[in-house]
């Protein structure tokens, strides 16, 4: 029966409560069946092992509606359940238009943040039609589903305030398209790991602290990227290129890297990674975690020593957008579809350039540009981002190693 043939028939909403246990939807509905009703709606919850079902179904005739009263209620009672039933008319009113998902993230997810969000969703003109946990460790992740309002305004209403609220929010569309992302791309240092690999080397060479009296003139605007690169990788020269395997041994992976990566690969994701640091460092995080796109700036190495030069194309701010692009091509994955992760502002234009860009741990210019920000130390609460739940992680995760 379609929207338009129950929207003025009779009909009877049959909720009932109390503890779960195996059968009380089959028997709920055996119970209907006496009756010859037609199935409108389906709603069941279950937390901490109490139960609520709701069953909005067509009214039976006029003479057997006592009866079906009387048996749900009967029934109910023999397993020690509640019930209440209530007549109305048709369906579900329609949902407004302008459907969103908004994800939640707490550690821990206060009643007062809750409280926060729910009033800045309604604030904005939308209706929360249902809540939905996503997890509940590492992070507590819930999602809201809303109705009413475009996403671009409750993007807008929510992002700035979710770290004023302690939180992280992420707005995204509803729609197929969501679970049609299939490209992630990130940032190396300080995402995808924990380290900055120019001062891995800088460290072998004894140079960290010119090294990064470099950095702090670039992020003071003094240098630009490509300027502050060449300055910091000429501090290398002569190092011996047996430096890179211990780099590659010292490099930490961010907790839930391996996680995340593993997830994505097992549903059908392509994953890859851009870098402002160095090809000998991304090439051997390409193969040990099973990666499908690795781009990055190289190190120039001739006769067995760093010559304190790169080769090849740089990878700047620019260019990680340009290479987003060329893995999405190349992937066969519409930009749209495509998530970009980073932390810096040499990310910026990756984040904005992707369907959806996470600002990880990031800088507050960063935070304030990204589609969202997540501020835990957990690279795989992005999964939820993307509407996928705890119980998925561990499905799909059976603890081996990822797929070379």
């Amino acid at each position: 029966m379609s929207a338009s043939q129950t929207s003025d028939v009779p009909t009877l909403l049959v909720k009932i409560f109390g503890k779960d246990r195996p059968g009380i939807t089959a028997g709920l509905f055996d119970t209907l069946a006496a009756y010859s009703v037609d199935v409108v709606d389906i709603e069941q919850v279950v937390s901490r092992g109490r139960l609520v079902l709701c069953a909005l179904v067509t009214e039976p005739t006029v003479a057997s509606q006592g009866e079906l009263r009387a048996t749900v209620h009967s029934w109910a009672e023999s397993l020690k359940l509640q019930a209440e039933i209530i007549s109305g008319t048709g369906d579900n009113r329609p949902r407004g238009s302008g459907r969103s998902h908004v994800t939640v993230l707490g550690h821990p997810l206060t009643a007062e943040a809750t409280a926060a969000i729910a009033a800045r969703i309604t604030g904005t003109g939308g209706n929360i039609d249902r809540i939905f946990r996503l997890a509940k460790y590492p992070v507590t992740a819930v999602e809201f589903a809303v109705s009413g309002c475009e996403t671009e305004p409750l993007r807008t209403a929510l992002a700035p305030a979710s770290h004023h609220i302690g939180v992280d929010v992420a707005v995204v569309s509803a729609g197929l398209h969501r679970r049609a992302q299939r490209l992630v791309v990130m940032d190396v240092d300080s995402t995808l790991i924990q380290d900055e690999v120019i001062e891995l080397f800088a460290a072998h060479a004894g140079c960290e602290d010119k090294v990064a009296e470099v950095t702090e003139a670039a992020m003071r605007g003094e240098l630009d990227f490509e300027q502050s690169l060449h300055a910091r990788v000429a501090l290398l020269e002569g190092l011996d290129a047996s430096v890179v395997d211990k780099v590659r041994a010292e490099v930490r992976l961010t907790p839930g890297a391996r996680t995340l990566i593993r997830t994505l690969k097992r549903l059908g994701y392509q994953v890859g990674v851009v870098s402002g640091g160095f090809t000998q460092v991304t090439d051997d995080l390409k193969e040990r975690l099973g990666l499908d796109f690795a781009s990055a700036n190289t190190l120039e190495i001739v006769d067995g020593r760093l010559t304190g030069r790169v080769t090849g194309e740089i990878v700047d701010r620019a260019g990680k957008a340009r290479l987003l692009r060329r893995f999405a091509t190349e992937a066969g994955v519409p930009l749209a579809q495509t998530v970009a992760i980073g932390d810096g502002a040499n990310d910026l234009d990756m984040l904005n350039a992707a369907g959806l860009g996470v600002a990880f741990n990031a800088k507050p210019v960063v935070r304030e540009a990204a589609h969202t920000a997540v501020n835990v130390p957990f690279l795989d609460t992005v999964l939820y981002l993307l509407g996928i739940t705890r119980e998925e992680v561990e499905a799909a995760d059976g603890g081996e190693e990822p797929p070379h």
